[in-house]
């Protein structure tokens, strides 16, 4: 089993940055893709950011293109998302997935372990 936990949600105004934390633990995997996804209230949860293994390939989604980046410290088994000139509509609570494969790109169901989520809230 491996266990995500998130980290660093919380409530920021329109335009400012937050950076997420993932911290993998259990049995972690060498070799495989992890992503953020988010889920408003009322809303399908969404893709939102997605790294490869050695992190030399990202995919993001239209919506936070330019705004976040992800990253990855595979030393420390950590996911993280840079979030930048946050909008309302990025309310949402994000959630770390990890994938058995290095080839999963933006589909939920490519992922099998997915963390609790932490909630950002940007405030108008």
């Amino acid at each position: 089993q491996v266990q995500l936990v998130e980290s660093g949600g919380g409530l920021v105004q329109a335009g400012g940055s937050l950076r997420l934390s993932c911290a993998a633990s259990g049995r972690t995997f060498s070799g495989n893709a992890m992503a953020w996804f988010r889920q408003a209230p009322g809303k399908e949860r969404e893709f939102v950011a997605r790294i490869n293994w050695s992190g030399g390939s990202t995919l993001y989604a239209d919506s936070v293109k330019g705004r976040f980046t992800i990253s990855r410290d595979n030393t420390k088994n950590t996911v993280y998302l840079q979030m930048g000139s946050l909008k309302p509509e990025d309310t949402a609570v994000y959630y770390c997935a990890s994938s058995y494969s290095d080839y999963a790109t933006r589909y939920a169901a490519q992922y099998e372990y997915w963390g609790q989520g932490t909630q950002v809230t940007v405030s108008s």
